[in-house]
């Protein structure tokens, strides 16, 4: 789901996109990203798009058990990140 120019804020934000999707990655597969053999993660939008976005923007988010959940990524017109959160 694409939602332009409302921020989690609620504040406007010109050219902002909001795509939503589901990861499930596991704590060895991530492993590879951590230490910098991969620098990207590709995922595909609940819309259908791939999105590939930094490794290190999901650190956060791990855990023992990897990463799973559905995940929000904002990003504005020249396709840079902004916020990601888990929803």
């Amino acid at each position: 789901m694409t939602n332009r120019g409302q921020r989690a804020s609620g504040r406007v934000a010109p050219g902002e996109t909001r795509v939503r999707f589901h990861l499930a990655l596991s704590s060895e597969a991530f492993l590879h990203y951590y230490r910098g053999t991969a620098g990207a993660v590709n995922v595909q939008a609940e819309d259908g798009r791939r999105i590939q976005l930094p490794a290190s923007s999901l650190r956060p988010f791990v855990t023992h058990e990897g990463i799973r959940g559905w995940f929000e990524i904002a990003f504005d017109e020249r396709n840079k990140l902004i916020e990601l959160s888990r929803l």
